[in-house]
């Protein structure tokens, strides 16, 4: 599916569906309404599903691994080869998601989108669109073919999960550098200053933090990056792993899965998303709030509001599959609590 077949593809949420699911929660034993956002997460996964009797089923996490050229600057404090090494962990269950998610019953799906070396590992699967970006600081990180060829990546992974029945994902990342091209974006997009919206990432000194910020904005001006276009800022300062969970979000939408968001470089792929096609954004659920410096920036950005504060930036998708554990105690609760009758304490009305 293309991008933009898949943009056509997507509809609004399914109003009767929500509005029977809201009624029903009304009927159950307990005081109206005092579920909150759980009781919201029910209602918005029945209008995506299209369905009045909505059940979550098998759960993904989609990780996107990839590296990034400007590596190259000194701007992180591991080697490329870091992002090799951690996404083959993943098929060994030695990487942090593998154990976090083992806990919702969820399965990890690393893909490399653009690693830098070949990586032969039955175990990831191959989405190679490059072998990385190219220096952001020498000039654009991809060509905009490139960055909607990564898109569609995120767009296939979807609809093969879909087929396999999985019918929630989350979206996660591995890539030594992605913090300077997420903090790019998140400068770019929301019209912050670069100090303002860039941490320290995997374990930069202040100094190297202040390297930092001068490389992505040296990049930021080289490439003369256009704020009005999500690709053209996806492209010269972005990553594929930004613009592989760009895609997830906007495939997700496309056909009728709802996705957790991860942590800051995840909201950062969901900013893109949701500014390339507004009419995805009802489909994403924000997990946590990261713990870097513009992660509830993003976050208000694109108007969600978290359901994790824990002080997390791990990345991976750790913080996602958290979402996957909510939503499994949402549905439980719909499913499995009396009705008013059941319970025989009579009801609860709705008050001014």
């Amino acid at each position: 599916m293309t991008l933009e077949e898949a943009i056509k593809k997507i509809q609004p949420l399914d109003e009767e569906a929500m509005e029977y699911t809201r009624a029903r929660w009304n009927t159950l034993g307990k005081p109206l309404h005092s579920l909150g956002r759980l009781e919201e997460m029910v209602t918005q996964f029945a209008g995506i599903y299209r369905d009045k009797n909505p059940h979550l089923g098998k759960k993904a996490v989609i990780v996107m691994a990839a590296d990034n050229g400007v590596v190259a600057e000194g701007v992180t404090q591991t080697g490329q080869e870091v992002t090799k090494t951690v996404t083959e962990n993943m098929t060994k269950h030695n990487a942090t998601i593998c154990i976090m998610s083992s806990m919702s019953g969820a399965d990890v799906y690393p893909v490399d989108i653009g690693i830098a070396t070949d990586c032969d590992n039955p175990g990831v699967l191959p989405r190679k669109i490059k072998y990385g970006t190219d220096n952001m600081a020498k000039g654009p990180a991809m060509s905009r073919e490139e960055a909607v060829k990564a898109i569609e990546v995120g767009i296939s992974m979807v609809a093969d999960l879909k087929e396999k029945g999985y019918n929630v994902l989350a979206t996660g990342e591995m890539g030594i550098g992605n913090t300077t091209t997420s903090s790019a974006v998140c400068s770019v997009l929301l019209d912050q200053s670069v100090e303002k919206v860039t941490g320290k990432g995997a374990g930069l000194t202040n100094k190297d933090l202040e390297h930092k910020i001068e490389v992505i904005r040296q990049s930021i001006a080289l490439n003369k990056v256009n704020a009005d276009d999500p690709l053209d800022v996806l492209a010269k300062v972005g990553g594929l792993d930004i613009a592989g969970m760009a895609g997830c979000y906007i495939g997700g939408a496309a056909l009728n899965i709802p996705v957790f968001i991860d942590g800051f470089i995840s909201s950062v792929a969901a900013l893109i998303a949701i500014r390339l096609v507004p009419e995805c954004a009802p489909y994403l659920f924000p997990s946590h709030c990261s713990n870097e410096p513009a992660g509830r920036m993003i976050l208000d950005a694109i108007g969600k509001q978290p359901y994790i504060f824990a002080n997390m930036c791990l990345g991976e998708g750790t913080g996602a599959v958290m979402g996957f554990t909510i939503a499994d105690y949402a549905f439980k609760a719909y499913w499995e609590l009396p009705s008013f009758e059941q319970t025989n304490f009579g009801t609860y009305e709705e008050l001014n």
